[in-house]
């Protein structure tokens, strides 16, 4: 049980993104879902249905996840472009390929109904999501510190001197 407590412990702020990734994650799904149904509704074809809910969602997703989930503060354009295509990119595998993928097994081939059928693939895409995000889109780069040894020949005494080196 004491491990139990310091796993939780130790793993606590990445439960609390996590959850904060849900929460942006859910209000995202709504959106898009509504844009979805409105599109189904009106007899777009459900592929187009889902790109179009699917284009909206990730800027959406973005500016949440940004600002609120991963904390990320850079204001440069070029980083903020850089995110974003990475955003769209993992959303695009996951949101359009793996969507369109799990709609059409559960439309098409399990005959449920094409309004249940995107939150099925919920299960599959939202923990995905998360670790692409986190580790890939997001990413924090972190200065390692390299010491350099120094030996001063008269004292015999170790100086370092800090060189950083952003990864």
């Amino acid at each position: 049980m004491k491990k139990l407590i310091k796993l939780f412990k130790d793993k606590k702020p990445l439960i609390i993104q996590f959850i904060k990734f849900g929460v942006v994650g859910l209000s995202n799904t709504l959106i898009a879902y509504a844009v979805y149904a409105f599109f189904v509704f009106i007899n777009l074809h459900y592929f187009v249905a889902n790109i179009i809910a699917f284009t909206i969602s990730v800027t959406n997703s973005f500016y949440w996840n940004k600002k609120y989930v991963f904390k990320d503060e850079n204001k440069k354009i070029k980083d903020i472009l850089i995110s974003y295509i990475k955003v769209y990119i993992s959303y695009s595998f996951t949101g359009i390929l793996l969507g369109s993928v799990l709609l059409y097994v559960f439309i098409d081939l399990f005959n449920i109904s094409k309004y249940i059928a995107p939150f099925l693939g919920l299960v599959i895409s939202v923990p995905l999501n998360f670790l692409l995000n986190k580790k890939w889109a997001f990413k924090i780069k972190k200065n390692k510190i390299i010491l350099n040894n120094y030996e001063q020949s008269s004292k015999k005494r170790k100086y370092y001197s800090r060189i950083q080196i952003l990864v």
